[in-house]
């Protein structure tokens, strides 16, 4: 079955990468995920990833106790780096050419964001690994995947969750919560949805990027995704 996106922008949370353990990096997770992006991948689809750093120092938490809120958001773009390096070594032992493109200049580690460059590796379909955010502090990583999704002309966002889709409530809190299989951006901001922070729902529909939330956590969810099957919950107009 042909692929309905020809270029995707994945976004992972940290605390996915932490597996049960709710900290550090499962290595199992990283294997799955993987293998998804491998079978995606074979379709021909280019793909451009933005992790988290929540597995491993969450800044606006670390802000809450007291830390200064630029130092405690370095920090967390740090944790992202070390996620994304993680990811890179998963990839490649799956036969993925990988480069990591971070935000913050760190030359020894990892080739500095330059969005002609990271045009041009996904152009020769390496995967993309997007770290640091953005490079400043008060924007979360929702808003840095929705940021790069647009500089590189991606064709959808795809926001990877531990649930199906949007609901009106948590549904691990809220049982009887309702699932909506499809959403507009300006209903999740008036509902006040806890789907991605209100900036990047804003800059997606701003720029008229569609948005799929979506459970990555049951095998297979990321191709039918991909195949355009009615999976997750489809943001919009």
């Amino acid at each position: 079955m042909p692929a309905r996106y020809q270029r995707i922008l994945l976004k992972l949370s940290g605390e996915h990468l932490a597996g049960g353990a709710g900290h550090g990096i499962d290595d199992g997770v990283l294997a799955s995920l993987a293998e998804q992006v491998r079978e995606v991948h074979a379709m021909g689809v280019q793909v451009g990833i933005v992790l988290g750093g929540g597995n491993i120092f969450r800044g606006l938490v670390a802000s809450a106790r007291g830390m200064d809120r630029v130092t405690a958001d370095h920090m967390g773009m740090l944790a992202t780096v070390i996620n994304s390096l993680a990811l890179q070594h998963a990839l490649e032992k799956h036969g993925l050419y990988t480069r990591v493109m971070t935000a913050l200049k760190m030359d020894q580690v990892a080739e500095p964001y330059i969005r002609r460059r990271a045009v041009r590796h996904l152009e020769k379909n390496r995967v993309v690994v997007m770290a640091a955010g953005t490079g400043n502090p008060y924007f979360t990583t929702d808003t840095a995947a929705v940021l790069r999704a647009v500089e590189v002309g991606a064709d959808v966002i795809l926001k990877a969750t531990k649930v199906d889709g949007v609901y009106s409530d948590d549904p691990m809190l809220v049982p009887g919560a309702t699932f909506f299989p499809r959403i507009g951006y300006m209903d999740i901001l008036s509902r006040g949805l806890k789907v991605m922070d209100s900036t990047a729902i804003s800059l997606c529909m701003d720029n008229h990027l569609p948005l799929v939330v979506f459970n990555v956590g049951v095998a297979g969810n990321l191709v039918r995704l991909i195949q355009g099957e009615a999976v997750g919950t489809q943001v919009g107009e």
